[in-house]
């Protein structure tokens, strides 16, 4: 059952990183400006984050089978939009609609792991499920370039819609909901659910591991899933092709890290000290590849450090610990719109940094790598300032 919906997520995972691929493809057909292409990735986020409230809500309330099987389809019909697209707007209300649909998809695989496995296997099954699901970041490595220049980069939506359709039924077939257990109390309706989040907010530590969230995977899918093809291609004059071989690589690297660091998660208090010394650390590599612009460091330092940032799983487990029981659904949808709303924002800063970046006098991804550097130290210093959990 969590393969099944593991493949949820490897669609939502490929979804999320197709525009650095199609990038170069989609400014030459729509004449698309960088703050035109900061908005078009990041309006994915935009909506899968906003609504992992009302997917959070879904879940406790109809379970998370229902809810995945719900909401997965409009994954097709905003692939079978963009595919028709004929304008910018068009290409925007489809990355909308392909949002939603993928909204429950890794929160329906925190929720299963977090009830049906004990709490000390939490950051190793989570990392597992995060490396098995960054399968759908491969896709969008070589295999999306070499269709996108044998075809069109509509080609390579009504692949992933067709792989989307796949997962549904599988999810579909092999999937149950959770039997409640004897003496259980009847799951809240919905009104007593939003009530909850208001609980949530009330405690001083969600805010430090809000701000955190905000920013840390942001600054992974902003390279690979919006910035790693243009630089690659307009810095150092990489084909299509060969921009996608190094997303694979990319990719590959970011398989690896969330086992790695799932299996040595330290706990405590040390965890957290791990979360702010990686996150300084990653910030380091963005301000490197900042000002060396030489070819072999971007390729390097970008497959480097999508191995070190399986750190980020580590912020699941201390979601996990930072709550009781009762909070743990509310708590990781809170989490998971803090992750997915951040990268809306820091690819649409980033993008409209890289309109800027001229009129400053800088290259333009100095400017952009700068910033996602900057933003990354400054995450890091206020979850370590803000209150801790007791």
């Amino acid at each position: 059952m969590l393969m099944a919906l593991t493949c949820g997520f490897a669609l939502s995972q490929a979804y999320r990183t197709v525009a650095a691929i199609i990038a170069p493809p989609l400014q030459q057909e729509f004449g698309l400006t960088p703050e035109q292409l900061g908005l078009f990735a990041g309006a994915f986020h935009f909506s899968f984050g906003a609504l992992q409230l009302f997917m959070g809500i879904g879940i406790d309330v109809w379970g998370p089978r229902r809810t995945v099987l719900v909401a997965s389809p409009l994954t097709v019909i905003g692939a079978l939009m963009a595919a028709g697209a004929d304008g910018f707007a068009q290409l925007l209300l489809a990355q909308v609609v392909i949002g939603i649909g993928c909204a429950p998809a890794f929160l329906v695989c925190t929720v299963f792991i977090a009830r049906r496995f004990e709490g000390d296997r939490f950051a190793a099954v989570s990392g597992a499920v995060l490396g098995i699901g960054s399968v759908g970041l491969l896709l969008t490595g070589t295999p999306l370039a070499w269709l996108v220049e044998l075809a069109s980069w509509r080609a390579g939506y009504l692949a992933l819609g067709a792989c989307s359709v796949a997962a549904w039924l599988g999810i579909w077939w092999l999937v149950e909901e959770a039997p409640a257990p004897a003496g259980s109390p009847a799951p809240p309706g919905v009104l007593a659910a939003l009530r909850g989040y208001g609980e949530l907010f009330s405690l001083r530590h969600t805010w430090g591991i809000l701000v955190l969230a905000t920013f840390t995977y942001a600054s992974v899918l902003t390279l690979r899933g919006l910035w790693l093809g243009p630089l690659l291609v307009e810095r150092h004059g990489f084909s299509l092709v060969q921009a996608g071989h190094v997303a694979l690589a990319v990719s590959v690297m970011g398989m690896l890290g969330p086992p790695l660091f799932g299996r040595r998660d330290p706990g405590g208090a040390r965890r957290r000290r791990w979360l702010v010394g990686y996150t300084l650390v990653v910030a380091a590599m963005y301000a490197a590849m900042a000002f060396n612009r030489a070819a072999t460091v971007d390729v390097v330092v970008s497959i480097v450090m999508s191995l070190v940032s399986g750190y980020i799983v580590l912020q699941y487990a201390d979601v996990r610990s930072a709550y009781p029981p009762p909070m743990i659904g509310r708590a990781m949808a809170v989490f998971t719109m803090a992750l997915f709303l951040g990268v809306a924002l820091v690819q649409w800063l980033t993008g409209l940094v890289a309109a800027a970046a001229p009129a400053w006098g800088l290259e333009t991804y100095e400017a952009v790598l700068g910033a996602i550097a900057l933003m990354l130290a400054l995450a890091a210093v206020a979850f370590r300032v803000l209150p801790g959990p007791r």
